[in-house]
């Protein structure tokens, strides 16, 4: 071999040493980053279980609270639909208990009126018999 050979061959080994020690600090390092990452994740999970918690804890209540101000709405919905029915059957027996004697009444102010007009008729007639008499005197004379 040759003295330019073999100093081509030294600088190959001497560049394989340099990629091989670059390789295993990258590996090194990514090891280290790998740890760090995975401290991280656990740190953040340990930081994040008490807020699910609370979370899960809200959202627990609020489908509770959900709940019950269904029950109410439904019990006030009742609540007015009967009292609706209530007011509805008292001004039926309002209106019954009104216009029953308000017929009756009627009834009895056109009996008094046809009454009083049978009266009338009957002093018209006998007023115009009267003159009618008054009158065929007159003319038989």
């Amino acid at each position: 071999m040759t003295t330019t050979a073999e100093v081509f061959l030294g600088i190959i080994a001497l560049a394989t040493l340099a990629s091989a020690i670059t390789q295993i600090g990258v590996i090194v390092a990514a090891g280290r980053v790998a740890r760090r990452v995975e401290r991280l994740a656990d740190q953040f999970e340990q930081d994040l279980k008490p807020i699910f918690g609370h979370l899960n804890a809200i959202g627990h209540d609020a489908s509770r609270a959900a709940a019950l101000a269904t029950a109410q709405v439904e019990r006030a919905d009742q609540l007015f639909s009967d009292f609706a029915t209530r007011v509805e059957q008292a001004m039926d027996n309002v209106q019954t208990s009104i216009s029953t004697p308000m017929r009756e009444g009627r009834a009895l102010l056109t009996a008094v009126r046809a009454a009083f007009q049978a009266i009338r008729e009957l002093r018209q007639n006998g007023r115009s018999r009267q003159s009618r008499s008054e009158d065929e005197e007159a003319l038989f004379i």
